[in-house]
């Protein structure tokens, strides 16, 4: 007779994000309602439709991160990743040792864009003046402008790299990208390889920015993001009928995941259980899901089922909620068909409201808000959402955070390209009462 699945406990939780460069003042700012949304500080981007996003702020990762050697190989978002993973592994009280080391995993997930635009902006000016790249020249001098060490902390895995040295993880490894469904598809593929008994804990989490020239101007020419420059803090408004787009973030989500009785026998604090999965592909539009909200439907039933709880147990959603017209209309069409009657009743809330859309780093650190949030009995709020949109007609906690009880906890996530990722996240509770 095959042995029940392990279950998954979230012992530790780290973020660096617009509101905070930790969690409990992104915490905090997402109780009090802040806005992470500025005018763009880190590059001038005056030339732009868009000059506003959400940038991490004030981050001194040398003050968390005491490895001058991991400092050296990071980039701005590698450091985005240490700094929050430090948070996670000092909170989950717990860390790799000589003995453990092989039990240990990592799996992030982490943006496409890896060269910082410093550095394509070099090398343009270097080998490609006149608008293409003098081949003979890169290969004579290529060798003189790019250091091995600028070589390997652009690499896609680097930031994986750099967090298995610091930590000494030698058990299960993977780095994945599937748009803004990364980090979500991150925390679910740790809680697997934990329950299949491939390892007893894993640092999971995701991080990203794509706040730069390239990125800007790719998101730009897609119309996909909000042009209100005059009011940021405004900007991002989700399932309001007045929304034009989402506003760019940036920053990192991590989390200790472990085996639950390993956690309770060495009397861990426990935020939640990691209790479901769910993963489809819309294969509708690059950058839509549909408006039936096909696609998204199949991954919320699949982590429910997952988690074998019923549509009736949820109790909070945390909406994708990008503030764009149809992708905001589809995750509503999408709850309504699966919650039905009920759906009216969910609490449901887009905290990107406030600190914007953090693309690859948003599931992981969407699924840090959702164990928050069953925590504290707070479900946080969409800001922003003023002008009703009456096909977009669910209970969006607009009045403020909302105290409420929590046992169970939706966490979706849509990427581009059609990758859907749903978490379920269950109280300590809830998770020991259906134990026994």
């Amino acid at each position: 007779m095959r042995a029940a699945p392990r279950r998954v406990a979230v012992t530790g939780i780290g973020m660096v994000t617009p509101l905070g460069n930790d969690v409990t003042s992104t915490w905090n700012a997402l109780l009090g309602g802040e806005s992470g949304v500025r005018e763009i500080a880190g590059f001038d981007a005056s030339g732009f439709p868009t000059r506003i996003a959400a940038e991490v702020r004030g981050l001194r990762a040398e003050e968390v991160v005491e490895d001058r050697k991991s400092l050296k190989y990071a980039t701005p978002f590698s450091l985005f990743a240490l700094a929050a993973a430090e948070e996670a592994v000092r909170d989950a009280g717990v860390r790799p040792t000589q003995k453990t080391a092989e039990r240990w995993g990592l799996v992030s997930g982490s943006g496409m864009m890896t060269q910082e635009f410093d550095f394509l902006q070099r090398f343009q000016r270097e080998f490609a003046a006149d608008g293409e790249i003098d081949v003979a020249r890169l290969g004579a001098e290529g060798e003189r402008f790019i250091s091995s060490p600028e070589f390997a902390r652009h690499r896609t895995v680097a930031g994986q790299a750099l967090l298995h040295k610091r930590y000494g993880i030698r058990g299960y490894s993977a780095n994945l990208h599937t748009a803004c469904a990364s980090g979500g598809q991150a925390l679910g593929l740790a809680m697997r390889v934990i329950r299949s008994g491939q390892a007893d804990y894993v640092l999971a989490g995701g991080y990203d920015t794509m706040i730069n020239p390239v990125g800007l101007a790719g998101f730009c020419l897609l119309g996909a993001i909000s042009t209100d420059n005059d009011r940021p803090a405004s900007a991002s408004r989700p399932f309001d009928l007045t929304r034009n787009g989402f506003v760019l973030g940036e920053g990192a989500g991590f989390m200790v995941l472990e085996d639950w009785q390993r956690a309770r026998d060495r009397e861990a604090k426990i935020y939640a259980e990691l209790a479901g999965e769910g993963n489809s592909l819309s294969s509708y539009r690059i950058t839509d899901s549909p408006p039936s909200g096909d696609g998204p439907i199949q991954a919320i039933c699949g982590a429910l089922a997952d988690a074998g709880e019923s549509a009736g147990a949820i109790d909070y959603v945390n909406a994708h909620g990008t503030s764009t017209p149809m992708n905001d209309l589809s995750e509503t069409n999408a709850i309504k068909a699966v919650f039905g009657d009920r759906a009216g009743d969910l609490a449901v809330s887009s905290t990107k409201s406030q600190m914007g859309h953090l693309i690859a780093a948003a599931g992981a650190v969407e699924g840090v808000i959702c164990a928050l949030a069953i925590e504290h009995s707070t479900a946080p709020m969409t800001t922003n959402l003023r002008t009703p949109d009456p096909e977009c007609d669910l209970d969006y906690v607009t009045e403020g955070c909302r105290t409420i009880q929590i046992d169970v906890a939706l966490s979706n996530s849509f990427g581009f390209g059609g990758s859907n990722s749903c978490l379920i996240f269950r109280s300590p509770q809830r998770a020991e009462s259906r134990g026994q």
